[in-house]
């Protein structure tokens, strides 16, 4: 074999395999989705720690961290999840500043050869847990300062990819103008609930007065995210003789990753994006997404990339109920819809990934374009020219995969209700339906002293 053609292919096959390490494989997971489903959370984390050299590389160390937390959560390990919470905290800190400090460098550099540096609804929500494991832990105080960050964090949100964007606006290569999104979700209703509850529990009214009255705001500045009925709060705050128990369900998934196709051809001073449409007969046809003038392209090229995008998971819960010594007592009340979340907090950044995955496609595409015009001038053989061609588009293939790469045990919806019983021992149950009124799972907490005085939370999961 020719030694031009033979290097040629080469190429080919190191770049294919390259491309496979930037993907995310997620098949690892299956097993331990299994074990989700059946409540064996102790089976998950040992599956985990027994591969987590495969399941978890050294740029996904705060994905482990988070992953870890919240299986650790749902089986009563608070202490060892709250260390690794705050492990996956502080690394995705430090990889924003990083990642700010690099933004005009990193724009070449396809997102999954980066470290993880975490889904915002991911920054925010390990607050949430990190506070019910206090809770748990019977450490109010440390509590109240994992919920004060969550509204941190909310209210510096929009600013966070506003400085990526400068940051990006600064580098040499950009054609357009880098814009975060809006961010429209200020205010987390779980989190002023939870908040209600500790200052109700430590006799602060006043205080848990003002979360009720922003848990009532959050339904009327922010209906496209709470676009559901506000669970009744009326009761909360009125003064009784009996004990309350509270109880907090976490049901689904939240929202996966996955890639999106699209292409980018060029005429002069402007690429067109779009995506394949197939047409009744079958045939395939380019459908117009997007416009974009950019200077200095010539007509012709066709380059692919891809976009990540969150996508639901389905769940067929429709129903749960609160088992009180054997009687029906209450059912639960939607408060949170962490999918939405996920999907809202993913918007205000989309932008930058779009624009920069398009500026690296195209500039890694010409530059590949153009080692094909040098390779076939010096190659006098069609089947050489074919091969060299290959070569250099498997490059830009490669290199421009979607980055898949999210948390997989953040549950997709929180709902809660409030009971009042005497003090004393009680059993609770928590009892899911399905949307047919079928039953899919009953969650015995057992025998509870509820007492007068204090919080008496509890927590149910069903991940399905």
């Amino acid at each position: 074999m020719n030694k031009i053609l033979r290097v040629s292919l080469t190429l080919i096959v190191l770049f294919t395999l390259s491309c496979a390490s930037t993907k995310s494989s997620k098949s690892q997971f299956v097993g331990i989705n299994e074990k989700l489903i059946s409540h064996d959370y102790q089976g998950a984390l040992n599956q985990i720690e027994s591969a987590k050299e495969k399941f978890y590389k050294k740029k996904e160390k705060a994905l482990y961290y988070v992953d870890a937390g919240m299986l650790h959560h749902y089986n009563g390990n608070y202490e060892q999840s709250n260390v690794l919470l705050c492990k996956a905290e502080i690394a995705f800190d430090e990889l924003y500043t990083k990642s700010i400090g690099r933004g005009a460098a990193s724009m070449l550099l396809n997102d999954n050869v980066l470290e993880y540096s975490g889904e915002d609804y991911e920054d925010i929500y390990l607050n949430v847990f990190k506070a019910l494991n206090y809770v748990k832990l019977d450490k109010f105080d440390d509590a109240f300062v994992e919920i004060r960050k969550i509204n941190e964090k909310l209210s510096l949100l929009e600013q966070k990819h506003k400085k990526m964007a400068k940051q990006f606006n600064s580098s040499k290569d950009k054609k357009k103008n880098f814009e975060a999104g809006k961010n429209k979700f200020h205010n987390s209703a779980l989190g002023r609930y939870l908040s209600m509850l500790l200052y109700r529990a430590e006799g602060k009214m006043d205080d848990a007065r003002i979360d009720k009255e922003k848990i009532d705001e959050a339904w009327q500045l922010q209906s496209h995210i709470y676009n559901f009925s506000k669970p009744s709060l009326s009761s909360y705050l009125n003064r009784s003789d009996k004990a309350k128990i509270n109880v907090i369900s976490f049901t689904g998934r939240a929202p996966d990753k996955k890639a999106n196709t699209l292409y980018i051809h060029t005429e002069k001073d402007l690429i067109v994006i779009g995506t394949t449409k197939e047409n009744p007969r079958g045939k395939q046809s380019l459908e117009t997404l997007d416009l974009i003038n950019w200077s200095d392209v010539k007509k012709g090229y066709h380059f692919k990339f891809q976009l990540p995008f969150m996508k639901t998971r389905k769940s067929n819960i429709g129903r749960i109920e609160v088992i009180v010594d054997g009687n029906s007592a209450a059912d639960l009340q939607q408060i949170e819809d962490i999918e939405k979340v996920a999907l809202e907090t993913f918007s205000i950044k989309e932008p930058l990934i779009y624009l920069k995955t398009i500026t690296r496609t195209v500039i890694k595409g010409l530059f590949a374009a153009k080692r094909n015009q040098e390779m076939e001038k010096k190659i006098n053989n069609e089947l050489l020219g074919f091969a060299a061609r290959l070569a250099t588009d498997a490059i830009v293939d490669a290199t421009e995969n979607a980055d898949l790469r999210i948390s997989r045990f953040f549950p997709a919806k929180t709902s809660i209700t409030e009971i009042e019983v005497t003090p004393g021992i009680h059993n609770i149950k928590i009892k899911y339906y399905s949307k047919n009124g079928s039953v899919l799972f009953v969650d015995d907490l057992g025998d509870k002293d509820i007492t007068r005085s204090g919080l008496n939370l509890f927590e149910s999961f069903y991940l399905n």
